[in-house]
């Protein structure tokens, strides 16, 4: 199998996919496909709202189509599916958007296809739950009439150092040949280099652990941080002196949200649950990690207590929306469950991020954020929940400004020095 001429249609437009198709454009045909047609009208006036690709590396994708044509996908020989993969209300693996997307691939692929997933999944899905909707649609055979790869992303949002061409890939394809095709396909762009893993579910099951393995060790932060809470200790400090030995792993406490390392773990423990195995270790750092937002903000509240500060009808700030710093992403981000929590307390939050969409915060979590940083003294208590590095620079004093005399600083992110805060994880 030899794709080396063959047209790509990179299926959905967000993170993950627009710097694929960016960097295929760069050396052949692509087409860019994604069902928002305000996102495909926002790519071809050139600008990209994620923030993840800027106009002079639009500018240099010459052979990269934007679309929401479907039949704009007929003459494509590669499909690269790369729609979110998220979990419902109960956590469960919600496989809709994939399920969706092989339809339309399955309803346009031509004889000989080959259809490459980098969406997150359990490991297995690829071949039990997206091939058959592909056979379904198009009427064609696996590994006959259309042929299948798994390259999970390793995309990290807001992160300017590791790119896409600078993070090593893994392949993998349906048979022998294919997987030697699709290693070859993605080693044109991947100057990192590629790892060939021996199936689709070895390349699924090792996407889905490294997230995991990042989750559970966040977990234990916070479980520590928890503990040295009530021994009076600060967990940065006590991070920061076992981290002068060699071989001590520098993970730090805080809120585990975004479209990967909070959701991720659900997959391969739905997996796991359904073949008979009831994980202990991973579920129980999920439910650390889920009450974290909670703990913000009872801690918030006791402190202002404390300080004889009224909570019931006070004015708290939430800084910072997004689930990581310097980054627009709101996906999945637990700031919201601090938001939440304050309320239930009757107090009235207030929410600034100058990174965000604030229609965007409005259509997703119903959260009307203000638009501009506001004046200072006017808070009881201010919640720095994001460290974007403008936060960073407002410094001690600035952020302390904003609340009035006596307001409580709880630094959920520890970027300020210590002491500066009243409270942090």
């Amino acid at each position: 199998m030899n794709l080396n001429q063959a047209k790509i249609a990179v299926i959905g437009l967000g993170y993950v996919g627009l710097p694929l198709a960016v960097e295929f454009g760069k050396r052949r045909p692509v087409v860019g496909f994604d069902i928002n047609p305000t996102r495909i009208a926002e790519l071809k006036s050139g600008r990209d709202g994620t923030l993840e690709v800027d106009q002079d590396e639009l500018a240099e994708a010459a052979q990269l189509e934007y679309t929401c044509n479907v039949d704009d996908l007929r003459d494509c020989a590669v499909f690269i599916v790369t729609v979110p993969t998220p979990v419902d209300k109960a956590n469960r693996p919600d496989m809709t958007p994939l399920v969706k997307a092989s339809e339309t691939v399955g309803r346009v692929m031509p004889q000989g296809a080959v259809v490459i997933y980098e969406s997150t999944v359990y490991p297995g899905a690829t071949e039990e739950v997206c091939v058959p909707v592909l056979e379904r649609m198009s009427g064609k055979s696996f590994n006959v009439d259309f042929f299948c790869g798994y390259s999970p992303e390793r995309i990290n949002p807001g992160d300017k150092q590791h790119r896409l061409p600078t993070i090593r890939k893994v392949t993998s394809g349906s048979t022998e040949d294919v997987a030697v095709a699709v290693d070859q396909l993605y080693a044109e762009i991947i100057t990192a280099g590629t790892h060939k893993a021996s199936s689709i579910k070895v390349a699924e099951a090792a996407k889905v652990i490294e997230n995991t393995q990042r989750d559970v060790n966040i977990a234990l932060m916070n479980e520590l941080s928890l503990i040295f809470h009530r021994l009076g200790i600060d967990t940065l400090e006590v991070l920061e002196a076992a981290g002068t030995k060699w071989n001590f792993l520098p993970f730090r406490p805080g809120l585990v949200g975004g479209h990967c390392i909070g959701v991720d773990p659900y997959y391969l423990t739905h997996k796991a649950q359904e073949v008979g195995y009831h994980p202990e270790v991973i579920l129980a750092g999920r439910r650390i990690n889920d009450n974290m937002a909670q703990h913000v903000a009872d801690e918030t509240v006791k402190l202002m207590l404390r300080k004889g500060v009224n909570v019931l009808g006070s004015r708290i700030l939430v800084l910072g929306l997004t689930f990581k710093e310097n980054c627009p992403d709101v996906r999945n981000t637990k700031v919201v469950d601090i938001i939440a929590a304050l309320r239930s307390y009757n107090a009235q939050v207030d929410v600034f991020d100058p990174w965000i969409d604030v229609a965007d915060a409005e259509h997703e979590y119903g959260l009307q954020c203000l638009t501009e940083m506001p004046p200072p003294g006017q808070y009881a208590a201010v919640v720095l929940a994001v460290g974007h590095h403008q936060f960073v620079a407002l410094g001690e004093a600035g952020i302390k400004a904003l609340g009035h005399s006596g307001a409580v600083l709880f630094d959920v992110k520890g970027v300020l020095p210590l002491g500066a805060a009243d409270g942090r994880l």
